[in-house]
């Protein structure tokens, strides 16, 4: 992490913060929203380069501020031409996944809020490599910054950002929450927040924090098992937070916002696709607002599950809506490239370490 010595990166603060700044150094909020809108507007790349700044603010902001860049590590192109996969170097020589995703007529992005993830899912590379340090806001909004860069090349816009790459966004919930205040900002990216979806694990209390907030995101939680027991088996903080206490927090969480919440569930040949886990989840699903995408698994070197098959994938859906449980499956997008959260990076340092000299 920057030293508390470290120039402030202008991408961490939102526009109040920003102005917050700029008001101690004696400047009206006029001249917060000509560097807001050079920021994110024009996405300036150095304050030389936005437009109407008063040079004396120029000054003061080059002494005590910086803007924090991410820059590309390593990155890779799917077969089908529709996925690309960043791995982004922090400054701090962290490295973070961003995966750019192109559909028809639209563009998603998926992007990570920690470096690593504590969660321990055991599918999930991320979830194998553990934690190294959360995101800043910056980091997490610099990820946007990035891939729209990449998108104007191309002509193209994008539309939906799904928080589901390395980390746990409720598990660093000020940083996440702070980077969205920054992408919905109608002066700087405007991002619609109806097309921001956030994933998690099932952090009880940020599932109850995020009901109370005026934050109308799209929420996905994470089940992949429908008894505890068979949940903690593949989602560690099953253990921290039971179902019983994940579905009270789901359901405050829709009565709160009256907004459906989407489940998502990555099918494992064998371990969780049957016709049994699908009447045990539609059970557990029974009178919510809900609606469930399910997910053929992307394999991983630390696990030894592979996808479910396409009768079996069928089978389950058909079980879900016998309990008036609508649901999707996911397409698969970027396998030949190591899409999947976490494996891209697990890739690159797996080669890195096969090219280090063998000692003497």
């Amino acid at each position: 992490m920057p030293s508390s010595d470290t120039p402030t990166n202008l991408y961490d603060l939102t526009r109040p913060a920003l102005g917050a700044l700029l008001s101690d150094w004696g400047f009206r909020p006029h001249h917060r929203d000509v560097l807001w809108t050079g920021l994110y507007r024009q996405q300036a790349r150095a304050l030389d380069e936005v437009e109407g700044l008063r040079p004396e603010l120029r000054d003061r902001l080059r002494a005590h501020t910086r803007l924090g860049q991410l820059t590309t590590h390593h990155e890779a192109f799917s077969s089908d031409g529709y996925t690309h996969k960043l791995l982004l170097r922090l400054e701090d020589g962290q490295t973070i996944e961003t995966v750019l995703m192109r559909f028809k007529g639209r563009a998603t992005v998926c992007i990570s809020t920690q470096a690593g993830c504590a969660m321990g899912c055991v599918f999930c590379a991320t979830g194998q490599m553990g934690l190294s340090r959360h995101l800043t806001p910056g980091e997490i909004v610099g990820q946007i910054l990035h891939v729209r860069r990449i998108l104007r090349e191309s002509g193209e816009s994008l539309r939906n950002i799904v928080l589901m790459g390395m980390g746990e966004p409720l598990h660093n919930y000020d940083n996440t929450m702070a980077a969205m205040d920054v992408l919905v900002d109608p002066l700087g990216l405007a991002m619609a927040p109806r097309f921001i979806t956030l994933s998690t694990v099932g952090v009880v209390p940020g599932i109850r924090r995020l009901a109370d907030e005026d934050r109308p995101v799209q929420l996905a939680v994470s089940l992949h098992g429908a008894t505890d027991e068979e949940r903690a088996a593949l989602v560690p903080a099953g253990r921290r937070w039971p179902l019983s206490e994940l579905m009270d927090a789901c359901r405050y969480y829709i009565a709160r916002r009256k907004r459906r919440i989407f489940f998502e569930w990555t099918l494992i040949e064998g371990r969780n696709d049957t016709p049994e886990h699908a009447n045990t989840l539609g059970a557990l699903l029974a009178g919510m607002d809900a609606h469930v995408n399910v997910i053929p698994l992307n394999p991983t070197v630390g696990y030894d599950g592979g996808p479910s098959q396409p009768a079996s994938v069928r089978a389950f859906q058909d079980t879900l809506m016998a309990h008036g449980i609508p649901s999707t499956v996911r397409q698969r997008r970027g396998i030949d490239i190591d899409a999947g959260c976490g494996q891209l990076k697990s890739a690159v340092e797996r080669r890195s370490r096969r090219s280090l000299p063998t000692s003497p």
